[in-house]
């Protein structure tokens, strides 16, 4: 009986960590805002103001607004997912020349890898029965995020175009918490 002991309470825990990720799945929008607020909240802390010499050299990466836009809520899920691992590749490298507090980097990077795991887990096993036109948004993703690491390669890494691109993850995490707010 000492197995089957062993056994009930095995499958306790088991029956737990699956009420608790279907919980922690339908509460993702709620805590989705969450991070997201705080992610905004840590960029700006990363950074001070936009530095004005870095005025002139703006540039328009215009975001792909039509991948947040599909009439099912599982594929905005993969559509933010996936904004959210190009943001964090973005930020894992070259920062040598980005003025910023390495704390607020490293909370604002760690927020990002646990929501896209939170992500994958919740609605990236719901979708992949379904296709919609997945494949086009994930190449507009990739085009959008392939021109502002272009522009940071192009600029080596400096101050401004740090700045500038932050400038932009912050326009592009406004725009993911307008629209879970509508989810």
């Amino acid at each position: 009986t000492m197995n089957a002991l062993v056994l009930i309470q095995i499958g306790l825990i088991l029956s737990s960590t699956t009420i608790t990720s279907s919980l922690q799945c339908h509460h993702l929008p709620l805590q989705q805002r969450k991070v997201i607020e705080n992610s905004l909240r840590l960029l700006d802390k990363m950074g001070k103001e936009f530095p004005q010499q870095c005025q002139r050299e703006k540039m328009s990466f215009r975001f792909p607004m039509q991948v947040l836009q599909p009439r099912q809520k599982e594929a905005v899920g993969v559509a933010i997912e996936q904004i959210f691992q190009h943001i964090f590749y973005i930020f894992s490298k070259n920062l040598t020349l980005a003025a910023w507090d390495g704390t607020a980097l490293d909370q604002f990077q760690n927020g990002l890898y646990l929501q896209i795991e939170q992500l994958e887990e919740c609605v990236i096993k719901k979708h992949t029965q379904r296709h919609w036109s997945k494949e086009i948004s994930r190449l507009k993703l990739k085009k959008y995020f392939q021109k502002i690491d272009c522009f940071l390669k192009d600029k080596q890494h400096d101050l401004c175009s740090w700045e500038i691109s932050r400038a932009e993850m912050r326009k592009c995490l406004q725009l993911i918490d307008k629209v879970t707010r509508k989810l």
